[in-house]
């Protein structure tokens, strides 16, 4: 596996704040060090939500973030690096 490939995906299609954020912590928090966890989310303020808690989190890197559009519903890719 190569370091661009995530080593856990994160569905949060579906739901709305503070959830997407409140998953990817729990998420996060199971995960060792070097682990890149994709989170996939519909909640446009995902993109906001989550670059603020990378920010503000030690030992979590926020790697990007893109859209997609999947089944007329556009869905907020966010890429986070445990550090």
């Amino acid at each position: 596996m190569d370091s661009d490939t995530p080593t856990e995906t994160l569905d949060v299609t579906g739901e709305s704040c503070p959830m997407p954020v409140v998953k990817t912590k729990q998420a996060v928090d199971d995960l060792d060090s070097g682990a890149l966890l994709e989170v996939r989310a519909t909640d446009a303020g995902s993109v906001s939500d989550i670059d603020g808690w990378a920010a503000g989190t030690p030992g979590v890197e926020l790697i990007g973030q893109s859209e997609e559009t999947q089944a007329d519903k556009t869905v907020y890719v966010h890429r986070v690096r445990v550090e």
